[in-house]
């Protein structure tokens, strides 16, 4: 028989084709993505269950499993995004649900870089996928200021100070080595997965990035687009730091006037005013003096104060922290480079991980992995 073989004890033992039972491996696999590198999980690994490992086993386990699971995840995400077919029943489940959200949900994406072997730095884009809880709001102050030589300004009201309290939570994530359209249709089995599609109300929290804007409303073209607000206020500070100086009074004032036009529902008037400045005839950086096209080509996705009081998230934290979370720490590390084939690997099993499912997506790949043991 070619490929691989088993004996009859090792199906009596229910071992793996690497001779590991299922429940070393998965123990060895969490440590191989949490720890900061293989090395140091194999130690973990040997602390904790008494048992030695070698790193290298270690890694071979670990980016076998990560294997298995993209593979699960691409088929999911193939299934998904596959045209209809005749005789498909629309209300059938194309992708196996988990954890699904009820009542409001937002789904962010953004991209961060790694470093791959032979191929320097590449986009890793990622999704992250949240339940959304409103509260009343509460009152909040921001800090005082001191300046020097005098007394405590006095605080200055906080702009969320009327607004209903809007957490992110149940977060999931999806991220690999993809480009937009691939990315799409991870995210589109992804919000599958976690029932967005019938949510009561669904946001999608973003930097602008047209890539990121096209790919949300083929998937959820109900979601409701908001730019993020410290990319919107980012943009205005650097505006302001170009025009009047780095630190300056005049561009405090300025920029925190034009924050209070665009809390409030005012963007045409900061469009105005950066139109005035005439930018595009200063030498000034192009995220500068390409301001005003941005902040026109998003009015719509920037009406704050509507957003706000319906109690829309109006921040992407919750992807960008996934960014460091899910892929930073695991795969940034100090003179440390991955082959393509191993970083997708670790970014399913990370995404997974992270998402608090792992014990279930381990399941859910073993189901596709695992061959049929011969008869004997």
């Amino acid at each position: 028989m070619r490929g691989r073989r088993f004996s009859p004890l090792d199906r009596k033992l229910r071992l793996r084709a690497d001779h590991w039972s299922e429940g070393a491996a998965r123990v060895a696999t969490r440590h191989g993505l949490r720890a900061p590198s293989f090395r140091q999980a194999a130690e973990e690994y040997t602390d904790a269950v008494g048992g030695a490992i070698s790193e290298s086993s270690l890694r071979r386990v670990t980016l076998g499993v990560g294997e298995e699971i993209a593979e699960w995840k691409e088929g999911e995400a193939e299934r998904a995004c596959a045209p209809a077919q005749r005789g498909e029943d629309p209300r059938s489940c194309r992708v196996a649900t988990h954890e699904p959200i009820v009542g409001q949900a937002n789904v962010s994406t953004d991209g961060t870089m790694i470093r791959l072997h032979d191929e320097g730095w590449k986009e890793v884009k990622i999704s992250a996928i949240s339940k959304v809880e409103v509260e009343p709001p509460t009152a909040k102050c921001a800090s005082s200021t001191q300046r020097s030589g005098s007394d405590p300004v006095a605080p200055r009201p906080s702009r969320r100070e009327q607004d209903p309290q809007v957490h992110l939570t149940a977060h999931s994530y999806c991220a690999g080595l993809w480009d937009a359209d691939e990315l799409g249709c991870h995210q589109y089995a992804e919000g599958l997965r976690r029932a967005i599609d019938h949510v009561k109300r669904l946001s999608s929290v973003n930097d602008g990035a047209p890539w990121i804007e096209r790919i949300t409303l083929t998937n959820f073209p109900d979601a409701v687009q908001i730019v993020d607000w410290s990319h919107a206020s980012g943009r205005l500070w650097a505006v302001g730091q170009a025009m009047y100086g780095e630190g300056s009074d005049k561009t405090k004032t300025w920029v925190e006037a034009n924050l209070d036009d665009l809390w409030a529902g005012k963007g045409w008037a900061v469009v105005g005013t950066l139109h005035s400045l005439k930018l595009d005839q200063r030498p000034v950086p192009d995220e500068v003096r390409q301001a005003p096209g941005y902040f026109e080509s998003n009015l719509a996705r920037m009406r704050y104060e509507q957003f706000r009081a319906q109690g829309y998230p109006i921040g992407s934290g919750t992807v960008e922290s996934g960014g460091k979370n899910v892929v930073h720490l695991r795969m940034r590390r100090p003179g440390q480079g991955w082959t393509r084939n191993n970083a997708q690997a670790m970014l399913a099993g990370l995404s997974e991980l992270h998402s608090g499912r792992f014990d279930w997506a381990w399941q859910q790949a073993q189901r596709l992995a695992t061959p049929s043991h011969p008869h004997f």
